[in-house]
């Protein structure tokens, strides 16, 4: 079995995605390479590779490909401290300079300036020449060294060649204002895309930015402040109010309320005080807390969140897979048209003059580029993949955020899923002469030794003072009960089992749970009924589920049935499977995979240990509130980060939502650059039009593509 290792590197300078896919598409052809995914979005490269392969092998050559295609791009280990304060500070320095953009405005501020002379004052033709030429220079430079320097990198059909053949055909065909208006407009458009897809990567990481930056170490002599990666477990850290918690941990001293928000998506504060458990990310809002560390940075809370999310990228949407390949076929085939609409006509045609056909070709080129998709559509998967993340939602990868719209079958684990997965005492029946508080009273002195989950619920349910030190003789009987002595007293605590085998006549209860009968001396003293209670958002989320297209909701339990239809009745279950052991629950799953329709998915919804095989063989596997066990985590395609079952209605609406914006987008940049190619055709359409195509496009698919982060998605 091949081994691999993994590894996430930052592409520091990333600003062109059609670029980011031509990477990923290179680094993946390189030997023992398994995995390869480039984010434009993060600027991120996660690699997976077969062990055999030395990194620093790897790293100069993914280099090579980076410089090749971007140069400006710096290739760094994202999880290097040395490497991560080097780029920090080159960014720094950076900041005492102009910013690039703000370079860029000068320049066609200056260009627009010159053009604007030539255009307004009569001139010589040698000088209105000579200052169109200067004004196209001075705005189009970058964008004609890059096209240049690309040729001989063998990367045609970028968007640098297209704008640099379009606009010096317009000069060859003696369009100068055209040309040069056209370089100036393509430029101001790229400069308010980089803009609009800037504060979209703000947006979408700023959800990200639950990590502290530093932790208050406490040291025999002095606290210190340390980054997190540097704490190690059992370490103690002092959490100032204010401060996000930068390490999971247990309260040794300190009480407050904690913004858990980062984390559960749940805005309601939680009061936590000394003994008590707190994950990094969380906020302390007042009190000064004392925390042990129970967990290293790298296993910490915070760091497998980030790990989930930005990884997320390494599985992409059957869209987004569609979208790379089409775009990789479109532009060259744009360019072959475009050359036979130049030359075709004005050979078959005597009346066709080659320059009219030669600016029709001309349009064709500069609207070719598929910016607008390859920027847009991982922009609306990341959104999506955010807004999970704001919502408490972890979602692996876009892949299963589309699959998520195709689910039509959700089968429920029942114990700690739907229901609370805590016994308490619902019902407390007396018998004649007996009151409800002396029924509590015996069984508890019964159940005092037991850590058996029914006797702690009935210890919970006791108000009165608990006595251990008077049990003379304890006897536990298998099947039936326990038999305790207290003074005179004998308590019988058990089934009806034991009643009938002690002949003690006994109440038959009418109610669903696990019933407990109490006798003292032979005489019978009355029953509890212990239940699991029912979540209180269960039946808000199957009624939202049935209203958001859900066909069948089908719950799996190890309870008898009578238990499994009453709470599947109480929830409105459309199907309820009872008394299975955790292999039959795979058995079961499984049947419903054979049967389900070929495009249909079905997801399997558990909460433990017991429900990762389920997990694992669903198309979709969700585990509720499963930060607490790795194996969940591990297994699970989406983790919910409470126990609420309402999160998956969020997950649906917010899967649909991004399902409708990416197709948005699709639509709209095919439909208007469709459009546009048939006026140039016809030649109803200038060089203006078809920079608008291209850029204004992507401008307006980006701002849809933002919608996702910011629609609500909560349970009405």
């Amino acid at each position: 079995m091949d081994t691999t290792w993994r590894k996430e590197y930052l592409l520091e300078n990333l600003g062109c995605a059609n670029c980011a896919a031509k990477m990923e598409e290179q680094i993946n052809k390189l030997g023992e390479i398994k995995n390869v995914s480039v984010n434009f979005v993060t600027k991120t490269l996660f690699i997976e590779v077969l062990a055999t392969k030395a990194e620093s092998q790897l790293i100069e050559e993914i280099n090579q490909i980076v410089t090749r295609i971007e140069p400006d791009v710096v290739v760094y280990d994202k999880n290097s401290l040395e490497q991560r304060r080097s780029a920090e500070k080159q960014k720094n320095t950076k900041k005492l300079t102009l910013k690039s953009l703000d370079q860029e405005i000068i320049k066609i501020a200056l260009a627009i300036a010159i053009f604007a002379v030539a255009l307004i004052f009569p001139f010589y033709s040698l000088i209105e020449l000579s200052l169109f030429v200067l004004s196209y220079i001075i705005a189009g430079h970058k964008v004609l060294l890059r096209a240049v320097r690309n040729i001989f990198r063998g990367q045609l059909f970028d968007e640098n060649f297209l704008m640099t053949l379009a606009t010096l055909g317009a000069f060859a065909i003696g369009e100068y204002p055209e040309a040069v208006a056209v370089m100036l407009f393509y430029l101001i458009g790229e400069y308010f895309q980089d803009l609009a897809v800037d504060r979209s990567r703000k947006s979408i990481t700023d959800l990200l930015k639950i990590k502290s930056d530093y932790a208050n170490l406490a040291t025999e002599k002095e606290i210190i402040k340390v980054i997190p990666e540097s704490v190690k477990r059992g370490d103690t850290i002092i959490v100032k109010p204010g401060e996000k918690i930068p390490l999971d941990g247990e309260i040794i001293s300190g009480s407050s309320t904690v913004d858990t928000s980062n984390i559960t998506g749940e805005a309601v504060p939680r009061g936590v005080k000394s003994g008590d458990t707190v994950l990094s990310g969380f906020v302390n809002n007042y009190g000064l807390l004392t925390v042990r560390v129970t967990k290293e940075y790298k296993e910490s809370t915070v760091a497998r969140i980030l790990d989930l999310v930005q990884n997320a990228s390494s599985k992409k949407a059957p869209t987004e897979n569609f979208i790379t390949k089409f775009a990789k076929y479109y532009t060259p085939f744009i360019v072959v048209f475009a050359l036979l609409v130049a030359f075709i006509p004005p050979l078959l045609f005597a009346d066709a003059s080659l320059a009219d056909w030669v600016y029709r070709a001309l349009i064709f080129l500069v609207i070719s580029c598929p910016c607008a998709l390859v920027i847009s559509i991982p922009l609306g998967f990341f959104g999506g993949i955010g807004a999970a993340s704001k919502n408490g939602i972890l979602i692996k990868g876009g892949n299963y955020l589309e699959a998520l719209n195709y689910v039509d079958t959700i089968v429920f684990d029942k114990t700690g899923t739907l229901t609370e997965g805590v016994f308490k005492v619902t019902q407390k029946t007396p018998a004649a002469g007996f009151s409800e508080q002396e029924l509590l009273k015996y069984a508890v002195a019964a159940e005092t030794y037991s850590n058996h989950p029914i006797a702690k619920s009935i210890l919970q349910a006791y108000e009165g003072e608990i006595v251990r030190d008077k049990v003379e003789s304890f006897q536990e009987i298998a099947g039936q009960g326990i038999k305790v002595k207290i003074a005179n007293e004998e308590i019988l605590v058990g089934n009806n089992k034991l009643m009938l085998n002690e002949n003690i006549k006994y109440l038959e209860p009418i109610a669903t749970g696990t019933v407990v009968h109490v006798a003292v001396n032979q005489q019978y003293v009355g029953f509890l009924v212990i239940s699991d209670q029912v979540k209180l958002d269960s039946r808000p989320a199957i009624t939202a589920l049935k209203k958001l297209g859900i066909k069948q909701n089908v719950m799996l339990t190890g309870d008898k049935k009578e238990i499994g239809t009453k709470i599947a009745a109480e929830l409105g279950i459309d199907q309820v499977l009872t008394e299975l052991l955790p292999h039959q629950k795979v058995e079961k799953l499984e049947k419903l995979l054979q049967e389900k329709s070929t495009k249909s998915k079905i997801a399997f919804v558990g909460d433990g240990i017991n429900d990762t095989p389920a997990l694992a063989r669903a198309d979709i596997g969700i585990a509720m509130g499963g930060l607490g066990s790795d194996a969940v985590i591990e297994l699970a395609d989406i983790v919910l980060m409470t126990d609420e079952p309402t999160k998956i209605v969020s997950a649906i609406k917010i899967a649909k939502q991004t399902k409708r914006v990416v197709w948005q987008n699709i639509f709209f940049a095919f439909g208007v650059k469709l459009i546009i190619l048939l006026f140039g055709v016809f030649g109803l359409a200038t060089m203006w039009e078809a920079v608008f195509a291209d850029v204004g496009v992507a401008l307006l698919a980006v701002l849809n593509a933002m919608r996702v982060l910011n629609a609500n998605y909560s349970v009405e």
